[in-house]
């Protein structure tokens, strides 16, 4: 069976829309444990990403996003984590106000498609999951997945800032 891991990011410049970042893991012809990863234009390698649209649930709304930035087709199997970023910084454009964020860790099942890139993406590709963590350099988003590496079945919870450094503030399971 081939199973992935999907996080998804609430919170927005407006209206509470949701940022999606996912990632995937699958069994491929050699047997090989990998994960999807992403390379945006502003944030290096990171799990697919974007966000909800209005009147969109949860697990469509992942589906989607998967879809658009990566091309793979999946469907959602469990929650394993919830993560909150109560840090405030600016986007990207410096203007912004980047408010609290709560993000949802998913294991979902990969049912198909073709690796593919989106106007937020330049590359997409699945990497080995021991190699994961030589790609992602933002360290919110290694700290979840290494959570994910050692999953055992409970739902894990952490909060954390990320700006001016990254500081996890609590770290448990619920």
């Amino acid at each position: 069976m081939k199973y992935n891991i999907i996080a998804f990011k609430f919170g927005g410049k407006k209206y509470g829309n949701a940022n999606a970042y996912c990632s995937s893991g699958r069994y491929r012809r050699k047997r090989t444990r990998e994960v999807l990863l992403v390379k945006t234009h502003h944030g290096g390698w990171v799990f697919p990403g974007g966000q909800v649209e209005i009147g969109e649930n949860l697990e469509d709304a992942l589906i989607r996003e998967v879809k658009e930035e990566s091309g793979i087709d999946i469907s959602v199997v469990s929650l394993i984590g919830v993560y909150s970023n109560t840090g405030v910084h600016k986007w990207y454009d410096g203007v912004i106000d980047v408010p609290t964020k709560l993000m949802l860790d998913f294991v979902c099942k990969t049912l198909g498609g073709e690796l593919a890139t989106s106007d937020e993406t330049s590359e997409s590709k699945w990497v080995e999951k021991e190699k994961v963590l030589d790609l992602v350099t933002a360290i919110a988003i290694r700290t979840r997945y290494q959570a994910y590496l050692y999953f055992d079945g409970n739902v894990n919870y952490m909060e954390y800032v990320t700006k001016p450094q990254f500081e996890l503030k609590l770290n448990r399971t619920i």
